[in-house]
């Protein structure tokens, strides 16, 4: 099965730099898209997360969000040929409050997400990144039948939900977040939610990142550092393709970001430029002439 996947532009927020690359910025306020990711191909449209349930919620976390007439949801599905009542599947990366807003629009469909994400949205810990509305919504589907179906991923392992696309526990962001693995004519497709918010200061450019092929953290995660780094190494090295849900996609290759995507994958490309060594340890305030001492105990080029 080879699908496409078209992203759907839901609502762009305002908020703190810092929040999306730990220690970026600090401060200051930038801006970033929200997706959705509609995935055709099958019998039926999936559709994977569905943004926000209007710009005032994000007030509760002191951002601000801004949903154009083009944004809204109908409009964005419309520009593909989907109405809403097309979707057979709503899939969620996690429930956050700009992730998982407008499942109450599709009452045919069937929702499908990480059982330990359904617990851990009710549990308190992050607060408003999990609004009452959209916890009460999806425990509302508990008892409707066909409404929801629950995975069990941690203990489960990777789940084949339809043909071609797959689910897995994510291990970062927040407990129960999962990836959704799509089969495309060009590889596998990894939409990770907010596994990844920044790819180019992040993974590319990862700022302030002396160690080798080490991402940087996020400043907004449920899970340790250590685990969140661990998730991002993990969708870097299991996919043709990442899909972050706050920035756009890009093409990966033993590990390693190669080239930027727009809103559909596959589809064009823009390669990515990566520093030298000496570029990189200058950033990081090491001298550019300093050797560099690999495993064997020898610097490189001798």
């Amino acid at each position: 099965m080879a699908y496409e996947i078209k992203l759907l532009d839901l609502i762009d927020i305002d908020l703190e730099s810092s929040f999306l690359v730990l220690g970026r910025n600090m401060g200051i306020s930038t801006r970033v898209k929200t997706w959705g990711c509609l995935v055709l191909g099958g019998d039926d449209p999936v559709l994977v997360d569905t943004g926000a349930s209007g710009t005032e919620i994000m007030q509760r976390l002191g951002m601000t969000g801004y949903i154009t007439e083009e944004m809204q949801l109908e409009n964005q599905l419309a520009l593909h040929g989907v109405a809403i009542d097309d979707v057979r599947w709503v899939l969620h990366t996690h429930h956050h409050i700009d992730h998982a807003g407008q499942d109450d629009r599709f009452p045919k469909a069937t929702v499908i997400t990480n059982r330990r994400e359904l617990e851990y949205s009710a549990s308190g810990i992050m607060g408003e990144q999990y609004p009452a509305e959209y916890v009460k919504h999806h425990i509302d589907r508990l008892h409707e039948p066909g409404a929801l179906r629950l995975l069990d991923l941690e203990l489960s392992g990777p789940e084949e939900i339809l043909p071609g696309i797959v689910c897995e526990a994510a291990n970062g962001h927040t407990e129960g977040s999962m990836n959704v693995l799509v089969e495309t004519a060009e590889g596998i497709a990894c939409i990770c939610g907010d596994v990844i918010y920044d790819i180019q200061n992040q993974i590319v450019e990862p700022i302030y990142q002396v160690l080798d092929y080490e991402p940087q953290s996020t400043g907004n995660q449920g899970t340790s550092k250590r685990d969140e780094r661990g998730a991002i190494k993990k969708v870097l090295n299991s996919s043709t393709f990442v899909l972050p849900i706050h920035d756009y996609p890009a093409r990966v290759s033993r590990g390693r970001i190669i080239s930027r995507l727009g809103q559909s994958v596959p589809g064009p490309e823009t390669p990515v430029a990566h520093r030298t060594v000496s570029e990189h340890r200058t950033v990081a305030g090491v001298p550019a002439d300093e050797p560099v001492i690999p495993v064997s105990g020898e610097p490189l080029g001798t």
